[in-house]
């Protein structure tokens, strides 16, 4: 006959992380603090067990946490996390392609968690863009180092900042390259394009006409391509004020 002790012996190496996430409270007393500022992890866990007692040991070490069980869910909740811990065994997508989806977006620290012990699964992990790769079973103060690592490689990055430039009525969104006046599209060739940017990514500054050349025609050039380009931009940006020549030296954003 088993002994209670037995048993509850048999059910910690089930749930491994069950086990480990509470030692935190007991052999991690005298654990250092880690030294990086966030507070918001998201604990991406199918087994419920396994996520509420993780949860509760990152808790008790001062975080933020929110859990979800799905690859779904976590798609729509990491924009809001500063670290995520990604389990690969999800029973609706596959980890590694949350992690890919995850990275195409935005750079928040990914540290993937598995039970598979095989090189092969830590490596495809990694060229999905995971930060680290824990292997189950994981004592709970590793955890809690890894992150510490990863958040010093990584200088706590965040959520990437969608990179629209703004002046005045004008819009530019430099990742779909579309430009937008007062709300509606105008449409530009690439080279319009690449000369509004420079000139919007320069505010209050004279960018000279050897630098525009330069940028965006590189050595294939003349005088009268960067002239013409600039006359049909203003024309396209509805008046010759929004792109300033001053004789001599090149063209300055203007305002419209």
């Amino acid at each position: 006959m088993q002994t209670q002790s037995t048993r509850l012996h048999e059910v910690g190496k089930r749930c491994s992380c069950v086990r480990h996430a509470d030692a935190g409270d007991t052999e991690g007393r005298g654990y250092a603090s880690v030294s990086f500022g966030f507070k918001r992890i998201l604990v991406v866990e199918a087994d419920l067990a396994e996520a509420e007692a993780l949860s509760r040991g990152l808790r008790r070490h001062g975080h933020e946490v929110t859990t979800v069980e799905n690859g779904g869910d976590a798609l729509a909740a990491y924009n809001e996390a500063e670290i995520i811990l990604l389990e690969l065994e999800l029973p609706d997508l596959d980890g590694l392609e949350i992690c890919r989806k995850i990275r195409s977006d935005c750079d928040v620290p990914i540290i993937l968690v598995t039970g598979r012990g095989a090189e092969l699964d830590r490596v495809l992990g990694l060229q999905a863009g995971a930060d680290d790769c824990l292997v189950k079973p994981y004592g709970f103060r590793e955890l809690l180092a890894r992150m510490d690592a990863v958040m010093r490689r990584t200088g706590h990055r965040g959520p990437r900042e969608p990179r629209v430039l703004c002046r005045g009525d004008l819009e530019i969104d430099v990742d779909t390259r579309r430009v937008r006046l007062g709300g509606e599209p105008v449409d530009l060739t690439r080279k319009e394009f690449d000369l509004l940017y420079v000139l919007a990514s320069n505010p209050g500054t004279v960018v000279p006409r050897k630098r525009l050349m330069l940028e965006i025609w590189g050595g294939s050039w003349s005088r009268r391509t960067v002239d013409t380009h600039v006359g049909t931009l203003r024309r396209k940006l509805g008046a010759s004020s929004w792109v300033i020549t001053v004789r001599g030296i090149g063209f300055q954003l203007g305002h419209g």
